[in-house]
């Protein structure tokens, strides 16, 4: 389906708990407010490299990593930051590492495209297009590997891998994809389509522009899904993550979604027309969820406005936090080149 109609597809119903729907709305407050901190920072002169950010994504990262366990495993892509924080990581050590600080969840040594962290199943984020997928794919294998074959009872962690439209015309996604189906892993494919890879768009670089019927190639289940709706993202999600920790294989999810700034901080953003930006920025998530959740009566108004003011009270502190902390000692150059190193 083109992007252009993805307005029409049907919103997903309200099947949520008031506590669950605020820490949905947290978790798409803290990304968003992140990287808005990001550019910020950024344009300030005080983060230096490149800077992609999520703005406008959020649906599709807490749909899916809220409805997994805390325990499974994530992989993302060169777009991480709000990938990390939805899986645990901190705010502190995310922004300590896009300053480059010893205190990033990287040691500093990443920055923006390279964020990791092993105590919270963050595979990492990877610079070139469709190189996670493979190694999430690596995760997954270990979890049916162990369970399986080494009768560990309790490695039934399910691994979602993270990558954009641009990613599926690598042959990476269709050496994986095979794999996946052939040995049944417990992985879930996040297409994050944003209808454009840098800047090409989507139709212009495909053959058939529904990635999500890709997946009938290989023998399971591809669905369409409105990735500006964080309901219905969570519900496909979460359907997923059963057949996968059921041992039914792998799913593939295809988020419609847009991304609201560049591809970059440094991307001027001039190929994108002005009004189809502004009909993307008119299906704002995080506006969207909090319209419906105060309309159904789960939450106050006061309540998301809570929220709001604590995120940004924490978004200040993980500054403050960055830039108060030392930089990476040069005697330690050649550390954390192996595990033992940590």
């Amino acid at each position: 389906m083109p992007q252009d109609t993805v307005a029409k597809v049907a919103t997903s119903a309200l099947n949520i708990t008031t506590e669950e729907a605020l820490v949905v709305y947290e978790d798409m407050v803290l990304g968003r407010t992140f990287e808005d901190k990001c550019a910020e920072m950024y344009y300030r002169g005080r983060m230096f490299g490149f800077v992609h950010l999520y703005n406008g994504q959020e649906a599709v990262a807490t749909g899916v990593i809220k409805a997994m366990r805390p325990d499974d495993y994530v992989c993302s892509t060169y777009r991480d930051h709000v990938h990390a924080l939805s899986a645990g990581v901190t705010a502190n050590e995310v922004m300590a590492e896009l300053f480059g600080k010893e205190t990033g969840c990287s040691k500093g040594r990443g920055g923006s495209m390279h964020i990791f962290s092993a105590k919270h199943n963050f595979l990492g984020g990877y610079a070139f297009v469709a190189e996670g997928i493979p190694v999430a794919s690596g995760a997954a294998f270990q979890s049916k590997y162990r369970r399986e074959v080494m009768g560990d009872p309790n490695a039934d962690q399910v691994t979602a891998c993270f990558f954009g439209d641009g990613a599926s015309n690598n042959g990476q996604f269709y050496e994986t994809l095979n794999m996946a189906a052939l040995w049944k892993l417990p992985i879930i494919f996040v297409i994050e389509n944003n209808d454009w890879a840098i800047g090409m768009k989507h139709d212009r670089a495909t053959s058939d522009v529904r990635i999500h019927k890709k997946a009938e190639a290989f023998g399971m289940p591809g669905y369409e899904v409105d990735g500006m709706d964080v309901m219905a993202v969570r519900e496909r999600a979460q359907e997923a993550i059963r057949r996968a920790r059921a041992g039914e294989g792998p799913t593939v999810l295809e988020c419609m979604t847009y991304r609201f700034r560049g591809h970059s901080l440094a991307d001027p953003d001039e190929l994108r027309s002005k009004e189809d930006k502004d009909k993307w920025f008119g299906r704002d998530p995080i506006k969207i969820f909090a319209s419906r959740i105060i309309e159904h009566g789960l939450v106050e108004e006061s309540q998301l406005k809570a929220i709001d003011k604590k995120i940004r009270n924490e978004i200040e502190e993980c500054v403050r936090f960055a830039e108060s902390s030392p930089e990476p000692d040069a005697k330690d150059l050649f550390r954390y080149q192996f595990a033992e190193d940590e």
